[in-house]
């Protein structure tokens, strides 16, 4: 930790949230200021990268900065009012919880953008694509550093925007009725989640998320907290996604371009898991207790449905898709964080958050991985994949076949890895939920998430099978393995998803203090 002044930090996080913005009206000028390129084209992707690089250097200044000993407490705030009939506030601060995935989403980002430096997906011109990736960066970065229920809203809804074209104009085949799908589902979700939002807020008397958490749902009767978890919740449970409310994810991963489904699956997804952890379980404890048992059951469903899916898909002559089998994982994986949230014990919920930020890392290189192997052979199908490799892309590209095989088992969960300690702490809060709840039932959903996680060995394991392990014929035609782009891409995944398996507690030590104090009554 860097000593630095409160209202540097405040300077940060707000550069933060609004430098993309800024980034994106710049990039749309007839030519980015202060860059040049061989081509106008060029000029506007190193624009690209340059803003995504200044905002991720802003973010690491800004954890650097964070008072590490008092993870609980909200930093680097501002708080201006905005709107004073309805007591609405610019209010921004971040705590353990929000910190890793402001980063997460800054990583993410800047890699996109340098990964598309170099690739840029087919499409219209890129001023339009640099400056939607920019948009999307910057509504994304407000979900996690907002503090007003409103401001949360209209941030959660400024990402569907930029991502619906992202898919509808540098997607693949099938890329506009996917689109479309993807966005009448979030739309309607959140026509419903805004109207618990209202309600609260009306009903409380305040719409700052902090005073709302300290009071810990004191003001708000057990009726109101029921109504509003109940659609808040379904609007969340759309982004999230969870199970029933899935089926627009695989449609817009298969068709979106290789950053589109890296962001998409990295960090829109988290909007969705932050959202039950930032507003229902402090705001509106009684309410969300009372959906506790059903969202866990919602969650083991997903955890089995998304599995068998991979499965059905993985299994040779299916037909399967390998970008549509990864996101039909994410429905699972992100099974694993409801589950841990619906415990509501910190050893559960403490578990979702940190398997929120394994399964951006660990996803978002599977897609950049898929990506890859499409460029070099021109389809993600996996018995097309396995007859122009021969199954033996270890053979024909060593590393990139070594880097799938990477992803895949921290995907299931290898311990030593990223994706081992979110989902065990997940099973171990549903092991023991808290007092109010059946533990009967959570110890049913607790068997039946350990048996997903069979389930999801098995699915990845063919996968690598199926694409890596084949015997290399002499008259093999060559592949190109990873290129230098591609590891800069790359490495920083890597690297993290190894730390982070290594070394929980450097996640867990932010994490837990702020999910202690939320679930004892709030946040300061």
């Amino acid at each position: 930790m860097i000593d630095i002044n409160e209202s540097v930090m405040q300077f940060l996080l707000a550069f933060v949230v609004v430098g993309p913005l800024l980034g994106a009206a710049a990039a749309l000028l007839p030519a980015p200021p202060g860059l040049k390129g061989k081509s106008p084209e060029q000029a506007v992707l190193r624009h690209g990268v340059t803003v995504t690089g200044v905002v991720l250097v802003a973010a690491i200044v800004l954890a650097l900065g964070f008072d590490h000993d008092h993870p609980s407490k909200m930093q680097a705030g501002t708080d201006i009012s905005w709107i004073p009939a309805l007591d609405v506030r610019i209010h921004l601060g971040i705590d353990g919880i929000s910190l890793p995935l402001l980063l997460l989403t800054a990583l993410l980002t800047f890699l996109c953008a340098l990964y598309s430096y170099f690739k840029m997906p087919a499409g219209p011109t890129p001023k339009a694509f640099v400056a939607l990736v920019l948009v999307l960066e910057s509504g994304t970065l407000a979900t996690f550093a907002v503090l007003d229920l409103l401001l949360f809203f209209l941030a959660f809804e400024m990402v569907l925007i930029p991502m619906y074209f992202l898919i509808a104009r540098w997607g693949g085949e099938g890329r506009s009725p996917a689109a479309m799908k993807f966005i009448l589902f979030t739309l309607l979700g959140s026509v419903v989640m805004l109207l618990g939002l209202l309600l609260i807020g009306i009903d409380a008397g305040t719409f700052d998320m902090v005073a709302l958490a300290t009071d810990n749902g004191r003001s708000l009767t057990t009726s109101v907290q029921v109504i509003a978890v109940l659609s808040i919740g379904l609007g969340l449970a759309v982004k999230t996604p969870m199970w029933p409310l899935h089926s627009w994810l695989p449609d817009a991963h298969t068709a979106a371009p290789t950053v589109g489904s890296v962001l998409l699956a990295g960090v829109l997804l988290k909007m969705g898991t932050y959202g039950f952890v930032r507003i229902l379980l402090p705001i509106a404890p009684d309410g969300f207790h009372t959906f506790a048992p059903y969202l866990a059951a919602f969650a083991v469903v997903g955890i089995i449905y998304g599995s068998l899916a991979c499965l059905a898909l993985a299994k040779q002559g299916a037909k399967g898709d390998l970008k549509r089998l990864i996101a039909y994982s994410s429905v699972g994986h992100m099974g694993f964080v409801l589950l841990g949230i619906a415990s509501t014990t910190p050893t559960g919920v403490n578990g979702a958050l940190f398997a929120n930020i394994a399964h951006g890392l660990i996803t978002g290189l599977l897609f950049f991985l898929v990506g890859a192997l499409k460029d070099r052979t021109g389809t993600t199908d996996l018995d097309a994949l396995a007859e122009q490799t021969g199954a033996a892309l270890y053979g024909k590209a060593p590393r990139l076949g070594g880097l799938l095989a990477f992803a895949a088992v921290a995907s299931l969960g290898l311990p030593g890895l990223a994706g081992f300690w979110g989902e065990m702490l997940a099973m171990f809060g549903a092991f023991d939920p808290a007092a109010d709840l059946s533990r009967p039932a959570f110890l049913t959903f607790t068997a039946i998430a350990a048996f997903g996680t069979l389930l999801t060995a098995a699915y990845l394991l063919v996968v690598v099978r199926r694409v890596c392990m084949g015997t290399l014929p002499q008259d093999a035609p060559k592949l190109a393995d990873v290129q230098t782009y591609e590891f800069a891409a790359w490495t920083p995944l890597v690297a993290l998803t190894v730390a982070a398996g290594l070394w929980p507690k450097a996640l867990l030590g932010l994490t837990d203090p702020a999910v202690q104090q939320l679930l004892a009554g709030g946040t300061r």
